[in-house]
């Protein structure tokens, strides 16, 4: 590799995601020389096969949800609610289609050098770009970001290889709506398609393994998501260990034998068991840069790696796997890359779980602040007290918030029920703001809102 065949720039991506490229098009618009590589997502995986096109299929369960029962809000729907596969399918397609173009034209005006197609570190801070027609460029930055993402894991199942199972991004080409569908897997995926697909009209068994769904959550709020879904129609089997699948002949019916030698049966499986980074073929142990145990590339607080002047954000670098905790990354990011000082430390991470009714969630669980030593009081209150649920027909779920006892601040708080995830950013101020629970119970919100539900839920600590 003679040193004139190398291209030096200020900046080079690799991967784009929300980090990677949102970092691109500012330092490209600022003047920098940019080079970004994505390997085949223009947009990122949240906008392609995540985020997006997800909710954009829970925005239709809710649409079939919501013209099922019109009839209590006085609305007359002639025959029976149902889902037309194309028009679901061309809905989903147009969303990400729309999103998919946006970022082509936003690529090119911001003036960055964006490449589609893979690369490989063959030195410090360089990589080799090899385009589908066999062409390669060396590219050396300055400055490297690695944004590569995740991938849904595989997991360890005799069989799961050759069953032609589904996993959460193949699942969204939409071939079919099977009229059964096993999940393998409790956490927020297996959740999020188990409430979809059984508002779709599928009969959708969940197994999982451990002894609630969502391991990360409180037994009470991982109990009432349980039975949510229970009521939306899913069989929800709690220690349920799959041991092995197979694929019935002329393309049958999937099935899964549990640990204890029992057989469940459907016309798909989706496996659900969560996602691996992609840092493999990357060649980053020429380039320097060290992995953790899990096989993450291994960052400090200011999303540095092990290799000078090489940082990682996003999925791939074990930040929280949601596109608003990339977004973050990237300004942290900027920050570094401009002279001033940011870090990932304390920072406070929302995030929702998009079945219907959403769970949103902010900070500590109880369980975890009591682990941390807290003394705690604990805010409860069901969304069928809050008066906007009761005037829209979905008051299904359960409110609550943990608070330390000795300085009124709030620590946490899970909200499940109608429109949670946008309510959940105003305990996010609060926290952030330090505020004490006082102050947001005596706060005069919005009539009739789902907000309001914030002073009667911080109410009910008066009766404690």
């Amino acid at each position: 590799m003679s040193e004139h065949e190398i291209e030096d720039v200020d900046l080079l991506v690799v991967g784009g995601g929300k980090a990677g490229k949102s970092l691109a098009m500012d330092r490209a618009k600022a003047g920098w020389r940019v080079v970004m590589v994505e390997r085949d997502k223009i947009g990122g995986t949240c906008i392609n096969v995540a985020c997006i096109p997800t909710k954009a299929l829970v925005g239709s369960a809710r649409s079939l949800l919501s013209a099922r029962h019109a009839a209590r809000m006085g609305v007359v729907v002639d025959g029976a609610p149902a889902i037309d596969l194309d028009r679901l399918r061309a809905h989903k397609e147009g969303v990400v289609g729309g999103m998919v173009t946006a970022h082509v034209k936003m690529f090119a005006d911001s003036g960055m050098d964006f490449v589609l197609c893979t690369a490989r570190f063959v030195g410090e801070r360089t990589v080799q770009i090899r385009t589908n027609a066999g062409a390669t460029r060396l590219v050396r930055g300055r400055e490297v970001v690695i944004n590569t993402g995740t991938t849904p894991a595989v997991p360890d199942l005799p069989g799961v290889a050759e069953a032609q199972v589904w996993n959460s991004e193949t699942i969204l080409h939409l071939e079919r709506l099977p009229e059964s569908l096993l999940i393998v897997g409790g956490g927020y995926v297996g959740c999020e398609f188990a409430s979809m697909f059984a508002i779709f009209g599928t009969r959708v068994t969940l197994l999982h393994r451990g002894e609630q769904l969502l391991p990360r959550e409180d037994l009470d709020i991982a109990g009432a998501l349980a039975d949510i879904l229970t009521d939306q129609g899913v069989d929800v089997r709690l220690g349920a260990r799959a041991g092995a699948v197979r694929r019935e002949p002329a393309n049958g019916d999937v099935v899964v034998t549990l640990a204890d030698g029992s057989e469940v049966r459907a016309q798909e499986l989706l496996v659900a068991t969560g996602r691996t980074p992609v840092t493999a073929d990357l060649g980053l142990d020429i380039a320097g840069v060290g992995l953790t145990n899990r096989g993450f590339v291994a960052v400090d607080d200011h999303l540095r790696t092990t290799a000078d002047h090489v940082w990682a954000a996003g999925d791939v670098a074990g930040s929280p796997q949601f596109t608003h905790a990339s977004w973050n990354d990237f300004r942290i990011l900027r920050a570094n890359l401009t002279g001033r000082d940011a870090t990932i430390t304390g920072r406070l991470v929302p995030y929702a779980v998009f079945i219907t009714p959403e769970l949103a969630r902010v900070g500590l669980t109880e369980t975890e602040a009591r682990a941390q030593g807290h003394d705690v009081r604990v805010a409860r209150l069901p969304v069928s007290a809050i008066p906007r649920a009761k005037t829209v027909h979905d008051a299904v779920g359960t409110w609550k918030a943990v608070v330390d006892a000795e300085t009124d601040q709030i620590l946490g708080a899970a909200l499940l029920g109608h429109n949670s995830g946008e309510v959940i950013s105003a305990v996010q101020m609060a926290m952030l703001g330090k505020l004490p629970y006082q102050q947001v119970r005596d706060a005069v919100i919005t009539h009739p809102t789902m907000g309001e539900g914030l002073n009667l839920l911080f109410d009910t600590l008066a009766d404690q």
